[in-house]
């Protein structure tokens, strides 16, 4: 009796131990399959994702896009410091990428300027000719685009090229390059490709049309001036004999600062 008993104990420990161990395998086992089904899910999401992207719109929609993003302020840039409209903004879609360059992305950076000697603002670095180049860093794009103006206008290697006609795309393209701007030999050709294949130029007659209408609604055409190398306010009110106040009213200037190339008006526009 004692002997059956024992057998009884001995066979029930056994199957309750087998038990436990199935029980431990099979929750692993679900475990396991289930993280692993997860990271299947979110990988094929996130390819899905890219191909999506990158299908729906082409480089010349991106283009496109660019240009009625940034026309604007390329115009006004022009109207303020004679580049030409067309230029800006091909030199924006051929630096940026029209916006997609890793650089612009990260430092709101549209035309590949360096930190150069002087510069205080932000930086950001970047492989370009060199590995880990010092770049300028803007706010926003608005910004950018005003510094490159800047950049153009207050260095005296580009001084040569605002002696050009403000629709001479081809000549400021080929000025371009030759004072420094890129090392790239083939740069002016594609500057010109990029504003001809996109009509650009038109952007530069907008701007001398408007200019040239005003001045045929008025009975006499207001004379401007186009500042030269060593010029100030100060030095064109006297050549004008005109009031330094009065000339930065003409001209909606809130300081004393010009630029090689700029027109000024030398009479009140609303005259």
């Amino acid at each position: 009796m004692l002997f059956r008993i024992f057998s009884y104990i001995i066979v029930c420990t056994l199957v309750l131990s087998s038990c436990k161990s199935q029980k431990r395998i099979v929750t692993k086992k679900n475990k396991t399959e289930h993280v692993v089904k997860t990271k299947k899910t979110k990988s094929s999401k996130k390819k899905e994702s890219t191909t999506i992207v990158n299908s729906n719109i082409s480089y010349a929609e991106v283009v496109t896009n660019y240009i009625e993003e940034y026309r604007d302020i390329a115009m006004q840039e022009m109207r303020q410091y004679g580049i030409p409209a067309s230029i800006t903004l091909s030199q924006g879609i051929l630096e940026s990428g029209a916006g997609r360059g890793e650089l612009t992305k990260k430092a709101n950076n549209h035309f590949g300027i360096k930190c150069h000697k002087g510069w205080t603002g932000k930086r950001v670095y970047h492989d370009d000719d060199k590995n880990q180049e010092c770049f300028r860093k803007y706010k926003d794009p608005e910004i950018s685009f005003r510094d490159h103006s800047l950049f153009l206008s207050e260095r005296s290697r580009y001084s040569e090229l605002f002696e050009l006609r403000k629709d001479d795309y081809r000549g400021w393209a080929k000025g371009l390059r030759k004072a420094g701007y890129a090392t790239d030999p083939k740069y002016p050709q594609k500057l010109i490709g990029i504003v001809e294949k996109y009509n650009l130029s038109k952007f530069d007659r907008e701007v001398l049309g408007k200019r040239s209408k005003k001045n045929k609604n008025k009975k006499t055409d207001i004379a401007t001036y186009s500042v030269k190398k060593g010029d100030t306010l100060y030095s064109i009110s006297r050549k004008h004999n005109i009031d330094v106040e009065k000339l930065k009213e003409y001209n909606g200037l809130r300081s004393n600062e010009i630029s090689i190339g700029q027109e000024l008006y030398l009479d009140s526009m609303n005259n």
